[in-house]
């Protein structure tokens, strides 16, 4: 695929179900209940014992409309809430609001747009340009702990985006996002956010992405990320490679400066079965990491998975049913094992 983003083509091709002789106004509105069943075990038990429970795995509904006004020019709109199916709640299940605000995470994506020749500008809360050029290619997994080895961000609130056309394989974007939806944003900085993207095309199953996520100057400290992925498809494997390197002179950061994260990302399909590895080392945040799972289609709608996966210390474990406000560096990390569903509806 030419585009360096990924998840913003995927909604696209959502929202822009409009074809000769049909109306020039469409709509969706869909719907994905993921749940797992897990079994966790913390190295440090004396901080979190092992349990098994459930564990939503991003649920979500939402509703998206485009309105075509000439061929290749269109204005579009999206709105999606998460639903944390383990608990019942309409909340994320990762941001459920208990970290330095009372505000639960209650909207995945809340945007309108403009995509014409020119290029593809959108506004509102988010997937980022740095996560769908740079970390997208290696976050592939089906359950709550795909992701978690990077070190940015996956949403922002108050974000304004722009994404190039593809020139001769070559495109770009960039984001700015405010303060105040920085700080309300799962990453809780508190300053303003900037991204720059670049993408290059140069075969044609083969792309190569750059790109530098601005935190803001927290206290007066610069604090950025710059990272490249090299991924590649072909026939039925796939395969990404991703390496990021903080830059920062905060004495505050979580992560310190030159903190380094490697991630090498393969899957395998064969008939209804995807076959996943994910070989990681984030500095500061998991460290070693090793995440395999299997995914089988039932259908078109339905899949099953069964994942394992280990860190080193903690990134990802948390209490059960908890998301960020169960994070504690004390559990030092530990392994799991899990099997789960995912159930897409489109009306």
């Amino acid at each position: 695929m030419k585009p360096f983003s990924k998840a913003l083509w995927l909604n696209m091709v959502t929202c822009f179900g409009v074809h000769a002789g049909e109306s020039a106004f469409s709509y969706n509105v869909y719907g994905s209940i993921r749940m797992q069943a897990e079994t966790v075990i913390p190295d440090n038990q004396q901080s979190m014992s092992a349990y098994r429970g459930l564990r939503d795995a991003y649920s979500r509904i939402g509703f998206n409309a485009a309105y075509t006004f000439s061929e290749d020019s269109s204005f579009f709109t999206q709105l999606e809430l998460p639903f944390d199916s383990a608990n019942f709640r309409f909340r994320d299940s990762y941001d459920q609001g208990k970290v330095g605000r009372d505000e639960a995470e209650n909207i995945r994506v809340g945007l309108i747009g403009l995509n014409s020749p020119a290029g593809t500008i959108t506004a509102g809360q988010q997937w980022m340009p740095y996560y769908n050029a740079i970390t997208f290619p290696v976050d592939q997994f089906s359950s709550f702990y795909s992701g978690f080895a990077t070190y940015t961000t996956f949403r922002v609130k108050e974000t304004l985006a722009y994404e190039s056309p593809v020139w001769n394989g070559l495109s770009f974007g960039g984001s700015y996002s405010t303060r105040d939806g920085n700080i309300r944003s799962p990453s809780r900085i508190d300053d303003r956010r900037i991204q720059a993207v670049a993408s290059y095309q140069f075969a044609e199953n083969t792309r190569l992405a750059i790109g530098m996520d601005d935190r803001g100057n927290i206290s007066g400290y610069k604090d950025r990320l710059y990272g490249v992925t090299l991924s590649h498809a072909s026939g039925p494997w796939s395969w990404a490679v991703k390496y990021e390197l903080t830059d920062t002179d905060n004495p505050n950061s979580f992560y310190g400066d030159d903190a380094q994260a490697f991630n090498l990302y393969s899957a395998y399909f064969h008939g209804k079965n995807t076959y996943k590895i994910m070989l990681a080392d984030v500095e500061a945040y998991g460290e070693a990491v090793i995440h395999l799972g299997i995914d089988h289609r039932i259908n078109e709608d339905l899949r099953l998975f069964a994942e394992f996966y280990q860190e080193q210390e903690t990134a990802a474990m948390t209490d059960k049913q908890a998301g960020l406000d169960g994070f504690d560096a004390n559990i030092s990390g530990g392994k799991l094992l899990l099997i789960g569903f995912r159930y897409d509806l489109n009306i």
